[in-house]
């Protein structure tokens, strides 16, 4: 097992592998369907009221029955992937297959792609706090930062090369 802490550097990618278990400590940010679109938009703006730089990103929501990653190769998921990876997002957690182009942006960008269980009472356990950043009005599918200790995932993206 393999401990990260945000925010995630280049040279913390450097020593992982396709199959590495790793758990991943600090701040993370939530996005899925109706967020992720409109935060490639304010990056493209320039309008976001925090640094991207070594950011992770879990595909999911947040409601009160916790959060668990949602299926990453849904269009409005995926599509933003390698615009966020272009602008310091690091790791993305989600589910799902991603296609041979996203690896490739992932590739070329020194970002991963992990996948975690999706067992929303192991995930929750590792919140410590939580707080909605952008979007509000989306609900549950608003952006949040969490701070987190140890989310579990397997390395799936990284170097060209996918589970």
């Amino acid at each position: 097992m393999k401990d990260l802490t945000t925010p995630i550097s280049d040279d913390d990618l450097s020593n992982l592998n396709v199959g590495d278990q790793i758990t991943i400590s600090g701040t993370i940010y939530t996005g899925r369907d109706a967020a992720l679109p409109q935060f490639v938009d304010l990056i493209k703006r320039g309008n976001v009221p925090f640094d991207t730089n070594g950011m992770v990103i879990m595909h999911t929501a947040f409601s009160k029955a916790g959060i668990a990653p949602t299926t990453s190769n849904k269009e409005e998921i995926e599509s933003t992937i390698g615009f966020l990876s272009e602008n310091g997002v690091k790791i993305h957690i989600g589910k799902g297959m991603l296609s041979d182009d996203t690896a490739k942006s992932l590739e070329k960008n020194n970002s991963i792609f992990a996948i975690t269980p999706p067992v929303a009472a192991l995930l929750t356990s590792k919140v410590l706090e939580k707080e909605c950043v952008l979007f509000e009005k989306e609900g549950m599918e608003a952006m949040y930062r969490l701070k987190v200790d140890k989310i579990p995932a397997i390395v799936a993206i990284h170097n060209g090369k996918k589970i």
